[in-house]
């Protein structure tokens, strides 16, 4: 279809202090690539991205209207320019590479689940620490404590450090399960309110600010085996059933012990 029969648009997109909706971004683009004038009305709150849906009865923004029509979201648009939209810019290369690590070392060193969560945490921890400002500045996006605290976004790295060191060495089960159940319930709270009740588009900063893994159902997943583990460390604890978790030194199957012969 011809763009020149698109007139008087105008654009109504998120774009609040804590998020810039990335299909706004790519629909203006896409506009004024093709030269088409358009008024673009930006909703700077939760309140007003709200009432424009609940008003327009629609689930998700950017919204495009030619005249009185609706021509709907960035995708929509697209189609009707006659030009291939844009996909997501996604990958999730990190974090299959971090889960994959972690798993293939808690195997070596025969540690099972517990090793597994212990060495994911020590890698995801190290990579957020690598530039905690980037980190800290895609966590607050989404994170609810952070949007209260500040300073959290940047405690947080440490915590999940000292928390894995906590399931790797079995050093203070107690504390490390009662923190561990906490980052996990309010961290998958944070994923899921801004995932399916926001509806947000975002990168996870679960492998680092500069990732772009999305946010969805992996970072969900992972908080939610963090507050399950660290509650049944709380349960052992109180139970008595913990016992510290040492690596087991492996000898070489090549190395045979002679043994004296009497």
């Amino acid at each position: 279809m011809n763009s020149t029969t698109l007139e008087k648009v105008k654009v109504y997109r998120m774009s609040t202090p804590e998020h810039e909706c990335p299909w706004g971004l790519k629909t203006i683009n896409l506009l004024n690539e093709k030269g088409i004038e358009f008024e673009d009305n930006k909703l700077t709150s939760r309140e007003e991205v709200d009432d424009f849906k609940a008003k327009h009865h629609v689930e998700t923004t950017p919204q495009i209207f030619s005249g009185d029509e609706r021509i709907g979201g960035y995708t929509d648009l697209a189609e009707k320019l006659d030009v291939e939209a844009e996909g997501a810019d996604y990958s999730y290369t990190p974090v299959i590479a971090v889960f994959s690590s972690a798993g293939l070392m808690a195997l070596a060193t025969t540690m099972g689940l517990t090793g597994f969560m212990g060495f994911s945490l020590s890698l995801l921890a190290t990579l957020k620490l690598m530039d905690i400002e980037s980190f800290a500045e895609g966590f607050k996006k989404y994170d609810l404590i952070t949007k209260r605290i500040k300073p959290y976004a940047k405690v947080y790295p440490f915590a999940e450090l000292a928390i894995a060191l906590g399931f790797l060495s079995g050093v203070a089960p107690l504390v490390t399960g009662i923190t561990s159940l906490f980052i996990g319930v309010s961290g998958g709270i944070s994923v899921f309110k801004a995932v399916y009740i926001d509806k947000l588009a975002l990168n996870c900063a679960c492998v680092g600010g500069n990732s772009k893994a999305p946010l969805g159902i992996i970072s969900f997943a992972e908080n939610a085996i963090m507050a399950l583990m660290g509650g049944a460390l709380i349960y052992s604890a109180a139970t008595g059933e913990v016992e510290s978790a040492k690596v087991k030194e492996i000898e070489p199957a090549a190395v045979v012990r002679l043994q004296d012969a009497r």
